[in-house]
């Protein structure tokens, strides 16, 4: 009976987080296009059709809007005071402080072809998919050094994002994600849908998608959340963010208990 008390008061817990709305004008999530939740519980908010990208608290009040003049792809918030970006038609790096301006901009018009993909590794290095000679670059944009080139002839045309861990590199795309190894090798080969971006934290790599969030173990995809007709999911160390329905949901990350 005890058992099942405390099985009752866990269920209620959990649910009752779950449905925690955190204030947000729903004008702002209704269009939005991603979704970003950094360690210190602010939200970020892009949005495609007029380019901008918005940080807002817990509150739902607004911290700092960067407005860009082409479509960049912020990568994460992971480290707010240093926010990588990546325009594929301006052919640049940038780097945002935690009050969205501009710190830092690497332009590749110069010293590379035409790179299709970038994953920023660390405040140093850099890896770069350049389409026009089908290499795989790893780059240290802060001496503007190339520190490897690996030849890497695989279709990229329809790439959503890339990440390079431990020698392998992942390719996103609309309906697949590809594990290669540095020698353009083939490892794995998984059927996706919806997704929209990748990330990692710590050793895991994870497939974030438009209602769920999968990690990646022993080459196979594994769900560590979803929310079935949601709009943007996304997460930090802490919790999942949902918009669903125009609205803000928060859903506490369950600590195990050793």
């Amino acid at each position: 009976m005890k058992n099942l008390f405390n099985i009752l008061v866990l269920f209620i817990f959990c649910t009752a987080s779950a449905q925690k709305v955190l204030p947000f004008d729903t004008l702002k999530l209704g269009t939005a296009n991603d979704l970003f939740a950094d360690d210190y519980g602010n939200i970020y908010v892009q949005q495609k059709k007029d380019f901008s990208f918005a940080k807002y608290d817990s509150l739902g009040h607004q911290k700092a809007k960067l407005m860009l003049p082409l479509p960049f792809k912020i990568q994460n918030v992971q480290n707010p005071l240093n926010i990588p970006s990546f325009s594929e038609n301006a052919q640049e790096l940038r780097f945002f402080d935690q009050n969205l301006n501009e710190i830092q901009t690497i332009n590749f018009r110069q010293k590379f072809g035409f790179i299709k993909a970038a994953y920023v590794e660390d405040l140093q290095q850099a890896w770069l998919l350049d389409e026009s000679t089908k290499n795989l670059i790893q780059y240290n944009f802060r001496d503007d050094k190339i520190l490897n080139s690996f030849p890497f002839r695989v279709d990229v045309d329809q790439i959503l994002d890339l990440l390079v861990y431990e020698k392998n590199v992942y390719l996103l795309y609309r309906n697949q994600l590809l594990i290669y190894n540095l020698n353009a090798e083939k490892k794995v080969d998984l059927i996706l849908e919806n997704v929209r971006k990748l990330r990692r934290e710590n050793g895991i790599v994870m497939v974030i998608s438009l209602n769920q969030i999968q990690k990646i173990s022993e080459n196979k995809l594994e769900t560590i959340f979803k929310e079935d007709n949601s709009q943007i999911v996304d997460k930090n160390s802490a919790a999942y963010f949902v918009i669903k329905d125009n609205k803000l949901y928060l859903y506490p990350i369950q600590k195990k208990i050793d």
